[in-house]
């Protein structure tokens, strides 16, 4: 992507300043995606209360991570007695889809915001804060897009840290199925929402990708949900670079 506009003519009135596009970033989060997001901070934080680890560590390794399935694995793999260059690297790989999120949504902001503050804003990206950026910068002014996105993913992360803390401490009042639940809300909220997009060659990449990772993960578990989405994704972007060339509609009604 070489613009910085997914919309070359978006409007500029729908905020008047960049306080105002932060403010009602705050407010977009602190609906939906913030609820969802403790649900399953709550969950995480009961499985490291199961787990056995501290709880300065189990809530540190959220205000420092803010990757729930990296943390999952770190998790996993200290249980089961890895070296801690193992755990760095499969920790690492987990958190590899954040490249892709990085190079299609940071370009879309104003070139007077890509500074090196913009650093810091990257550890508030996450999958909602992705996918929500991603639907309603094409509704704002470049100069705004930025604000608004600090203004949704600060609220999430600052408020997953004692979510994740009030989870360890209730760990023993509530029960295995309903912990395993909570820390799946957060990927099935950010597939519904992700769902909205109106390009079908999304929809498409999240269908086959559902339908292609139980297949991937009976012959290797360790790279089903990688070889899943690489295939998935790059199948539908195919139909979709097919359904755009010339003359490919023709004949159609």
């Amino acid at each position: 992507m070489t613009s910085t506009d997914i919309n070359p003519h978006p409007p500029a009135s729908r905020f008047d300043s960049r306080k105002a596009a932060f403010r009602q970033g705050v407010k977009d989060a602190v609906r939906a995606p913030v609820l969802v997001l403790i649900a399953g901070m709550l969950g995480f934080g009961a499985a490291g209360n199961i787990y056995g680890l501290g709880l300065p560590f189990t809530t540190a390794t959220t205000f420092f991570i803010f990757a729930l399935p990296g943390q999952i694995v770190l998790f996993e793999m200290l249980v089961s007695g890895a070296s801690l260059l193992s755990i760095g690297i499969a920790v690492s790989l987990t958190s590899s889809r954040f490249v892709t999120m990085a190079v299609t949504l940071f370009p879309q902001l104003h070139r007077d915001d890509r500074k090196p503050g913009l650093y810091a804003s990257v550890h508030v990206l996450a999958m909602t804060a992705w996918t929500v950026a991603m639907r309603e910068f094409p509704s704002m002014a470049p100069e705004h897009r930025s604000s608004y996105f600090v203004g949704f993913g600060l609220p999430c992360w600052l408020l997953s840290v004692p979510a994740t803390a009030l989870g360890y401490v209730i760990a023993g009042e509530v029960p295995m199925a309903v912990t395993l639940a909570l820390v799946w809300i957060n990927p099935l909220f950010f597939l519904l929402t992700f769902t909205e997009v109106k390009l079908p060659a999304n929809r498409l990449a999240i269908l086959l990708g559902g339908c292609l990772g139980p297949a991937f993960f009976l012959l290797d578990s360790a790279t089903s949900l990688l070889a899943a989405g690489l295939v998935g994704g790059s199948l539908a972007y195919g139909w979709q670079r097919l359904r755009s060339r010339p003359g490919a509609t023709e004949g159609r009604p």
